[in-house]
């Protein structure tokens, strides 16, 4: 082998050790003959066996746990209950009847000492004067509400829907009430033709009619000609009227309110 190859060999194995050799030692080496021993093969070592391994060491047995001591709760002993008498069945007892509750005392007006109603002016051609049993306007219909208990009659010219609704009517609610009076008391009127009055023997086929409170103009034929405004007058020696201004003007007018209470007055003595 060349030395030079050699030592460049050793030089890159040998990094970190210096490898100098002497010109002697190197022409000796050169001519010495290498001798590279023999290596002998390893033989596989044999597995070491393992230690055996410690037994655990048993642990002294715990002590056992003490349960908790608890008094038991005392069980209540419920009281004997008495049972409840069974009521005997009552005796059978004859049957009462109750009686119906006595209805309303009807209020009769009793009419103060009135004028009687001025003789009627003579009529025109061709016109007959009404009486209280014949009437050329005997045929003009009318409607009634109320029982006519008191035997008091209101006469009105509305349409069928006002007059409906007349019952409710705070203004008249209020007049009957200063009479001791509700609208159940009276009978109410409506005369359903637009200018013709009812006749007088008309309605006394029907209502006890004898007093009469008229809201309007030509309301009752007997009294067209015989009387005034707020003046209650005796018509036959039997019938008191009375005749006002419509009741929807009654409603917003002072002064007329006052006219036709004082007329009241002098119509009932109140």
């Amino acid at each position: 082998m060349d030395n030079a190859a050699t030592l460049a060999f050793f030089q890159n194995f040998y990094t970190e050790a210096s490898l100098y050799v002497a010109p002697a030692v190197a022409d000796a080496l050169a001519t010495a003959p290498l001798v590279v021993p023999a290596v002998a093969p390893l033989a596989p070592a044999a597995a070491a066996p393992l230690p055996p391994k410690p037994e655990p060491v048993p642990l002294p047995p715990l002590p056992p746990a003490v349960a908790p001591i608890v008094a038991p709760r005392p069980t209540p002993v419920a009281a004997p209950v008495a049972a409840a008498p069974v009521p005997a069945a009552p005796a059978a007892t004859p049957t009462e009847t109750t009686a119906p509750a006595p209805n309303r005392a009807a209020v009769t007006l009793t009419l103060a000492q009135l004028p009687a109603a001025p003789t009627a002016p003579p009529s025109q051609p061709g016109r007959v004067q009404p009486t209280p049993t014949q009437s050329p306007v005997a045929h003009i219909p009318f409607s009634t509400l109320g029982s006519n208990v008191g035997g008091l009659v209101v006469l009105v010219r509305l349409p069928d829907e006002q007059f409906r609704k007349l019952p409710r009517n705070v203004f008249l609610n209020n007049l009957l009430k200063a009479l001791r009076l509700i609208v159940e008391d009276v009978v109410l009127v409506n005369v359903e033709h637009a200018s013709y009055p009812v006749a007088l023997c008309s309605l006394r086929q029907q209502l006890a009619a004898r007093q009469f409170l008229a809201f309007g103009k030509n309301l009752l034929d007997v009294a067209v000609y015989t009387t005034q405004p707020y003046e209650p007058v005796l018509l036959y020696g039997d019938t008191a009227f009375l005749g006002g201004s419509e009741i929807e003007l009654l409603e917003y007018d002072a002064g007329r309110k006052k006219k036709l209470w004082q007329g009241v007055q002098r119509m009932f003595g109140v």
